[in-house]
């Protein structure tokens, strides 16, 4: 049977990245991330995070340390791990996101402020906008 282990998640950064390094140099960065979803309950407007940890290695590890902080807008493209350990007699386990790749995104106040107005907005699209 075939597997497949992706994810795709976009957030903003809890914490500024921590970074560390392997035995063999290898740059670890280590960081959250905070996926916000909104959606309406009746006439209610709600909203739930969902936080994740992720950690990226090499070369990309460094540039986030770099230019990534808290609050960063980030693209994160990986596939999840599997921890467990056992500390003073307790086992505990952990699922985490490892990062292929990471694009760094602009805060919204960074964006010129013609990429807040026309058709970008979900809102603002109807079927014949969408090119699929």
């Amino acid at each position: 049977m075939a597997s497949l282990n992706k994810v795709m998640l976009m957030g903003n950064l809890t914490r500024t990245p921590e970074i560390r390094y392997t035995p063999a140099g290898t740059a670890v960065a280590s960081f959250g991330l905070a996926i916000n979803r909104r959606y309406r309950q009746g006439t209610d407007t709600k909203e739930e995070v969902c936080y994740v940890d992720v950690t990226a290695f090499g070369a990309q590890a460094e540039a986030i340390g770099e230019y990534l902080t808290k609050g960063s807008p980030a693209l994160i493209d990986g596939r999840l791990r599997w921890h467990q350990w056992e500390k003073d007699g307790h086992r505990s386990s952990k699922l985490d996101v490892v990062a292929d790749s990471v694009q760094f995104l602009a805060r919204r106040e960074e964006r010129p402020p013609e990429a807040d107005e026309g058709p970008g907005d979900a809102a603002d699209l109807d079927d014949q906008d969408i090119p699929f």
